[in-house]
């Protein structure tokens, strides 16, 4: 009799464990890294398997940011809300990523991870560096990316950045409107609801395009990157890891929140992020989720998409050690001006780089073009281990933008505190009744 009362409750606790979306992942990601060991050569060719996710994702990511800024724009008492958002979130934007891309270079300087490789440059095959490493990133580009070929095209399109800005538009002529735009915000509220129900469902399929993920990276790479560039790949995460606990466990201490209650909270996302290496395939779902822990929607919508390509702070530490680790490896000695050049060469470079593949390693290419101090064929040398050294930056970027919307939120007073303490301290995942009224979710606070 007791062995049938203690039976039931183990087996509905791992019903419930197996149900869990971040579960589902992790043993993906076993699974893969498993195959991508035994069975190399199935490994690799399960890779269409992210693509699909990565795919579904971005299908669906530009009719969220449209409806989460257009409706919390809309439904604002003062415009002047608004503006107010965007320079105090540009404002941190810059901060951070400043902040970030010194201590990348303190870390190298004090470390040198390149040291002692004494590579030739006459040795170097610029023909090994992928060709969109080349496409550089520029300011007149980045502005015509803000600017679509047509308004609807900016909404069915993919680019994040031209549809905030038609997203910042049609907000605030709806609320300019008054009256007469009221059926159009609640057409617009109505395709909300819809929208974040097929975020749900294509949430769902994670798992697989984990599972694609890690096995074609570890049938691909193996072992061999990793004892390669070792050091770097072990310095890079260190310095991940302390930027994580120290930086924005200050920033969340100042804000009297949980740091690990958030990566508690945010566990499924920033699992899924790490296993596919993108941060825009879980930008849905974290809209919602900060929505649930207490910020109000004018505040996320503006703060998360547009910190998805201004505050990528992982980005901002991988490209400082990145260029002063291949400096040091061809024997290069960079001054401290012409490092500080470097940075203020990156802070205009790295901005816009959301949605593109290898964002950061292109921006890279820009830099070592536009300073001149390094080789181009020197980035043959990482691009082995850019897809490893990816994770440490995606997992940055996704927490330290959650991060950002709490800050601007709190800023704003547009922040339920109590609400995020609840939320943050309870044990299980977001809450039955948030998951299932996507209504109550966007409206103000």
């Amino acid at each position: 009799m007791t062995s049938t009362t203690t039976a039931g409750p183990q087996r509905s606790r791992l019903g419930r464990l197996i149900r869990e979306l971040w579960f589902q992942v992790v043993l993906a990601a076993v699974l893969g890294i498993a195959v991508g060991i035994l069975a190399p050569g199935p490994g690799e060719d399960l890779k269409p398997l992210n693509d699909w996710f990565i795919a579904l994702v971005k299908m669906i990511v530009v009719p969220v940011v449209f409806c989460v800024v257009t409706t919390g724009i809309a439904s604002m008492d003062n415009l002047r809300k608004a503006g107010r958002i965007g320079v105090k979130a540009i404002g941190y934007f810059l901060v951070l990523s400043l902040a970030s891309m010194l201590i990348g270079l303190v870390v190298a300087n004090i470390f040198q991870p390149g040291s002692g490789l004494h590579v030739d440059p006459s040795s170097l095959n610029a023909d090994d560096v992928p060709k969109t490493a080349t496409e550089h990133a520029t300011f007149t580009g980045f502005v015509s990316s803000l600017i679509p070929a047509s308004l609807l095209g900016a909404i069915t399109g993919d680019a994040i950045l031209a549809a905030l800005m038609v997203s910042i538009v049609f907000g605030v002529a709806l609320n300019m409107a008054g009256e007469e735009g009221a059926p159009l915000s609640r057409g617009i509220k109505a395709l909300s609801d819809v929208v974040f129900r097929i975020v749900g469902w294509v949430m769902r399929l994670a798992p697989l395009g984990t599972f694609g993920a890690l096995a074609t990276v570890v049938a691909t790479y193996g072992a061999e990157s990793l004892k390669q560039l070792g050091y770097l790949i072990i310095l890079f995460t260190a310095t991940c890891v302390i930027y994580v606990l120290v930086v924005l466990g200050a920033i969340m201490r100042a804000c009297r929140l949980s740091l690990f209650g958030l990566i508690r909270f945010l566990k499924a996302e920033l699992l899924v992020a790490l296993s596919t290496c993108s941060s825009e395939a879980v930008l849905p779902q974290l809209v919602r989720k900060l929505e649930i822990l207490g910020i109000g929607r004018p505040v996320v919508g503006i703060v998360i998409p547009s910190g998805f390509s201004f505050n990528l702070d992982g980005s901002a530490v991988y490209l400082t050690m990145a260029s002063l680790f291949l400096a040091q490896a061809m024997g290069i000695d960079l001054s401290w001006q012409q490092q500080l050049i470097m940075v203020g060469v990156m802070m205009l470079t790295s901005k816009g780089t959301a949605g593109i593949a290898g964002g950061a390693f292109i921006v890279l290419a820009s830099t070592v073009t536009a300073v001149g101090h390094i080789p181009l064929a020197a980035l043959s040398l990482i691009v082995g281990i850019d897809r490893i050294l990816n994770e440490g930056r995606v997992f940055i970027n996704v927490l330290g933008n959650a991060v950002a919307t709490i800050v601007i939120g709190k800023w704003e007073n547009d922040f339920d505190t109590e609400q995020a303490r609840k939320v943050l301290h309870s044990r299980t995942t977001t809450p039955p009744q948030a998951e299932l009224d996507t209504t109550k979710v966007g409206a103000d606070k």
